[in-house]
């Protein structure tokens, strides 16, 4: 392999290709024709001596995988100056996320990740749980339910535990609770994204699934709710940690039980071959942990 330097355009080129992967939409973004792009990576492939696309779909080969990291890498540290903000060296990332997590669980660590990647101008979107709604040009989803995703790539990011929780006039009012058949005759909060068949299962009651009362699509509304003292909420421990830490909402027992359903990161495939993409996924992991 040479050790000359190639030429900063065929290396623009190839990480516009390798992201966009599409000769047309790359040569639009670089202002150049298609048949430029093509020359500038046959270009670039003969001074490194290696294939970097592998067929038709423009799917990376093994080294083009390992040398996309190295010239992302070179790029970003090239568009750093530090008296100059130029919006060119700037990248775009639309994240789709569900309501609750985005406030409970994205909010508190938006800061370091706008610190570790000020490069990245990140728009967020709200989608609807369950439902899978979301935004269509969305970069990245997060989603909420069972993980069988057929139509996307996905890992999962947060598992979390459920319990009742009650204001504590509700509980001055109504408790105390000693035990789980206390239950029996409260005003039950219900949600479709946290059914209490899976907490009335943990403890053995053969209880149905509650048809009466209030009913939220969205888990922050029913933790207003249940703040307000309209009656009992199953909540998830990390998305109702902001209403446990204020002294709005408290529980009822000391039990945890897992949730049936978790967070997902999904992608359409290819989507992590961007460096904006993978970033995010991996700076959300570790936050997670």
């Amino acid at each position: 392999m040479s050790t000359r330097i190639p030429p900063i355009q065929c290396l623009l080129t190839f990480e516009a290709l390798a992201r966009l992967r599409s000769v047309t939409q790359a040569a639009e973004e670089l202002c150049v024709t298609p048949s430029a792009v093509s020359h500038r990576v046959r270009q670039l492939e003969q001074q490194l001596g290696a294939k970097l696309f592998g067929r038709t779909d423009f799917s990376l080969t093994t080294e083009g995988s390992e040398y996309l990291a190295h010239v992302r890498e070179g790029l970003a540290s090239l568009a750093h100056f530090p008296s100059h903000d130029a919006a060119p060296g700037r990248r775009k990332l639309r994240v789709a996320v569900t309501p609750t997590f985005a406030r409970s669980i994205l909010m508190p660590r938006l800061k370091s990740f706008a610190d570790a990647y000020p490069e990245i101008d990140l728009t967020l979107q709200v989608s609807i749980p369950l439902l899978d709604v979301v935004a269509e040009d969305a970069d990245l989803t997060i989603r909420y339910g069972t993980g069988r995703y057929a139509d996307v790539e996905h890992q999962c990011i947060l598992k979390d535990e459920v319990t009742p929780l009650a204001s504590p006039a509700y509980l001055r009012e109504r408790g105390p609770f000693e035990s789980v058949h206390d239950l029996a005759n409260e005003r039950l909060l219900r949600s479709p994204l946290e059914p209490w068949r899976t907490w009335f299962a943990a403890h053995d009651l053969d209880w149905p699934e509650p048809i009466e009362g209030s009913s939220f699509n969205d888990v922050g509304l029913m933790c207003d709710a249940a703040a307000q003292s309209l009656g009992v909420a199953l909540v998830r421990l990390h998305l109702g940690a902001p209403w446990l830490e204020n002294g709005s909402l408290v529980r009822l027992f000391e039990r945890n039980v897992p949730s049936p359903h978790a967070h997902y990161l999904c992608w359409r495939s290819g989507a992590m071959e961007r460096w904006e993409c993978a970033s995010f996924a991996e700076w959300l992991q570790k936050s997670l942990v």
